[in-house]
C-alpha cells in the first residue's frame, strides 16, 4: 500500500464542519474554529440566506458553500461534524438530520425543547456511535474549575447548601424578547449546569416560581426563584432576573457554598473568599481563612474554544466530552422541571 505524503496525511486528518444557524451566537463558534489548523468550515446553513451571507462576509468566507437546506448541503459536502447554532426549538430536527447523514453534533443549549426529544437524541447518538455534546462553556472556565477543586478538597467539609444569584438587565432585542420561559430556558440552564458541576450532585425535585415584573421589556416571565433538592441531601437555591437594572451580577452568577466545616463566597470570576471552623468552643466558633488559588489551575482553552477543542479531540479518539448529551440531559431536566413546577405551583420530581 502506498504511503501517504505529509500533505495527504494533513488533508486526511482535517475535520470537515458545517455550521447551521448564522445568528449572533455563531460568531463565538466561527472565531475559534478559524484559528485551528485541523478543521475546515465546509458550509453555512440558515433559513435566512442573508444571515449566512453576512456571517461569511464578516469572516471572509467567500469560498464556503451557503445553503438554506441542511439535508441538501450535507449530501453534497459530506462533513464529519455539524455545529448547531439554531434556536432551541430547532435543535432536535437539526441533530437528527445530522445523525442521519453520519455526522457528529455539537449544539447550542438547551439540547432540545422536550425531554422526549432529548432522550431520542442521546439514544440515536449512541446507536450511531456519534459524539454528541452541548455547549456549556462555563465548565471550561478556570474559575469554576478552581471552585470544583475547593469542593472536592473537603476543606469546607461536605457541601450541604449551594445558592446562586443571577441579576442582569439584558436588552437583547430579537427572539428572546418574545420567548416563553426566557430566563429558565435560555440562561438558567447555564447556572443549573454549573451547580451540578460544582456540587457533583444530581437533581431530585424542585419548587419554582416564575414572574414578569413591572417594567420588564420581555413578553413573558423573565424572573425566577427555584429550590432544588439534590442527591446526597444537598439543597440548591437559584434566584434570577433578566430585567434587573443596576447592581448586576456576573454572567456566571454569584455563589455561596456552605459545607459542614466552612463556607465560601464566589463572584463567578476570580474572586473567592472562604473560611472554615478552627475552634471547638464558643457561641460562634473561631474561624480561619481558606486560601483559594486559581493561579495553578492547569492550562486549558476557555469558553467556546475550550469546548470545541475537547469535542473535536473526542471525535478523533471516540471519547465522551465533559458536556456529552447523556450528562447534559440532567441540566435540561432541571429547567423543564422548574417550568413545570412554576406552572403547577407545586414541587415536582426531576426526571431524565
Amino acid at each position: 500500500m502506498r504511503k501517504l505524503t505529509l500533505e495527504e496525511k494533513v488533508k486526511e486528518s482535517t475535520i470537515k464542519i458545517v455550521l447551521v444557524g448564522c445568528g449572533g451566537i455563531s460568531r463565538a463558534w466561527v472565531k475559534p474554529l478559524l484559528e485551528r489548523k485541523d478543521t475546515v468550515l465546509s458550509g453555512l446553513v440558515d433559513i435566512n440566506r442573508q444571515a449566512a451571507e453576512k456571517l461569511a462576509s464578516q469572516f471572509n468566507l467567500g469560498a464556503v458553500p451557503i445553503a438554506t437546506d441542511l439535508a441538501g448541503l450535507l449530501k453534497t459536502v459530506k462533513p464529519d461534524v455539524v455545529f448547531d447554532c439554531t434556536t432551541p426549538e430547532s435543535h432536535y430536527a437539526v441533530a437528527m438530520t445530522a445523525f442521519r447523514h453520519g455526522c457528529h453534533v455539537l449544539a447550542e443549549k438547551p439540547m432540545a425543547d422536550t425531554l422526549a426529544h432529548a432522550r431520542t437524541l442521546v439514544e440515536t447518538a449512541g446507536k450511531k456511535r456519534k459524539v454528541y455534546a452541548v455547549i456549556q462553556n462555563r465548565r471550561y472556565s478556570r474559575w469554576i474549575r478552581g471552585i470544583v477543586r475547593l469542593v472536592r478538597s473537603k476543606k469546607l467539609g461536605t457541601l450541604t447548601t449551594l445558592t446562586s444569584d443571577f441579576f442582569i438587565g439584558a436588552h437583547f432585542g430579537g427572539f428572546r424578547d418574545h420567548m416563553k420561559h426566557v430566563l429558565l430556558l435560555d440562561m438558567a440552564i447555564h447556572t443549573f449546569d454549573a451547580a451540578r458541576f460544582i456540587s457533583g450532585a444530581d437533581p431530585v425535585s424542585v419548587f419554582c416560581r416564575e414572574w414578569n415584573p413591572a417594567g420588564s421589556w420581555y413578553d413573558h416571565d423573565a424572573c425566577a426563584i427555584a429550590l432544588f433538592e439534590m442527591s446526597g441531601s444537598l439543597i440548591y437555591s437559584y434566584r434570577g432576573s433578566w430585567c434587573a437594572e443596576g447592581m448586576n451580577t456576573s454572567w456566571e452568577s454569584t455563589w455561596r457554598l456552605v459545607g459542614t466545616r466552612g463556607s465560601a463566597l464566589w463572584d463567578g470570576g476570580s474572586n473567592c473568599q472562604a473560611e472554615r471552623v478552627k475552634g471547638k468552643t464558643g457561641f460562634k466558633r473561631e474561624i480561619e481563612k481558606v486560601a483559594v488559588d486559581f493561579s495553578d489551575i492547569p492550562g486549558l482553552l476557555e469558553g467556546h474554544a475550550g469546548l470545541i477543542d475537547e469535542f473535536l479531540n473526542c471525535v478523533r479518539r471516540g471519547k465522551k466530552p465533559l458536556t456529552a448529551g447523556e450528562d447534559n440531559i440532567k441540566s435540561l431536566a432541571m429547567v423543564l422541571a422548574a417550568i413545570e413546577s412554576s406552572q403547577k405551583n407545586k414541587p415536582v420530581k426531576v426526571n431524565w
